[in-house]
């Protein structure tokens, strides 16, 4: 029988069984190949928070090849490839309207970064990153990296990529960060601060939901400039100081989510066309999502990998899982 990984209880992942029924008529059946969790929302609910109920299913993000085709589905064929939102399971029964074709070019690590995609482009464009702004990006997982690339597309004239974990500013500085510090090892709002002429930065976007990352966010930006908020912030219990810098400097704190209809920009755009605008971009290869997702493992050993992405964050980036 297939299996799918599932959290049974607060950070207690199995591989369960399951059973395939008959595919419904405006479905297709895939057997895949690829997947990849989110942490930063999927480690929320891993925990319990918000209201997370258990059994649930681990993952974000599946690739694979149409196996079955439901009787009143058109436009679709056996062993096409395509991707869309679903748990690590070695088999996904999709509605034909949900799923994501991929190009021959486009590749597995590429369509698993169409979630985080969203988030970043949300957080660039809510944050209104123009032509020769100086940019910096806190927080380096999926999402910051993302980021980062979307600031250059955007126009940005200096990026700098913020995170404490060695094994995400080395991506940051292939896909062309201009600066990559470590938080732990500097002062991040001087060093930001003096690359900029003393003036500070235009645009700060925090991916993290880490109160520590905000404040020097906050510590970064010059006089009105904005911060984004794009992490998924819980309680505050230390780490963010707004009278410091903040109430003097009157940065513009801007809270960016992709899915939150109305946009912003309403009604020319909104998640529709955010979704429309990513997976184009990915697919025709405008983003460099290799060293992203990083390790993959054999789906086998995805408990004992889920484990070591909660408990260890610097052992990964993205985390991608291999179904052959």
């Amino acid at each position: 029988m297939p299996k799918e990984l599932v959290a049974i209880a607060p950070r207690q992942p199995i591989l369960r069984e399951y059973e395939d029924g008959p595919v419904p008529a405006d479905s297709v059946r895939v057997q895949i190949e690829f997947g990849a969790p989110k942490r930063g929302t999927e480690m929320t609910l891993y925990y319990g928070f918000r209201g997370a109920g258990f059994p649930h299913g681990l993952g974000n993000m599946c690739v694979g090849k149409i196996i079955e085709i439901g009787g009143n589905v058109e436009g679709f064929e056996i062993g096409e490839r395509v991707a869309s939102h679903g748990h690590l399971k070695e088999t996904h029964t999709w509605k034909a309207a949900r799923l994501l074709k991929m190009p021959d070019r486009m590749t597995w690590k590429e369509a698993v970064c169409y979630d985080p995609a969203h988030f970043a482009l949300s957080s660039i464009r809510d944050g209104q990153v123009r032509v020769g702004d100086r940019v910096a990006v806190f927080g380096l997982g999926a999402i910051g990296l993302m980021t980062q690339q979307f600031a250059k597309e955007a126009g940005a004239d200096f990026i700098a990529c913020v995170d404490p974990i060695e094994k995400r500013r080395v991506v940051a500085e292939k896909t062309g960060a201009a600066l990559v510090l470590d938080p732990t090892a500097c002062n991040v709002g001087e060093v930001l601060h003096e690359v900029s002429g003393g003036l500070g930065l235009d645009v700060a976007m925090e991916t993290s939901a880490n109160y520590k990352a905000l404040d020097d966010a906050i510590r970064s930006v010059a006089f009105e400039a904005t911060v984004v908020v794009a992490g998924w912030a819980k309680e505050c219990k230390g780490g963010l100081d707004l009278g410091a810098v903040a109430h003097m400097n009157i940065p513009n704190l801007i809270f960016a989510r992709a899915n939150s209809d109305p946009n912003r920009d309403h009604p020319r755009w909104n998640f529709t066309r955010i979704r429309n605008t990513c997976w184009q971009w990915l697919a025709d290869g405008r983003f460099d999502c290799e060293d992203i997702v990083d390790p993959v493992v054999p789906f086998e050993d995805s408990v004992e990998a889920y484990i070591e992405m909660d408990n260890h964050p610097e052992r990964s980036v993205k985390l991608g899982v291999s179904f052959q």
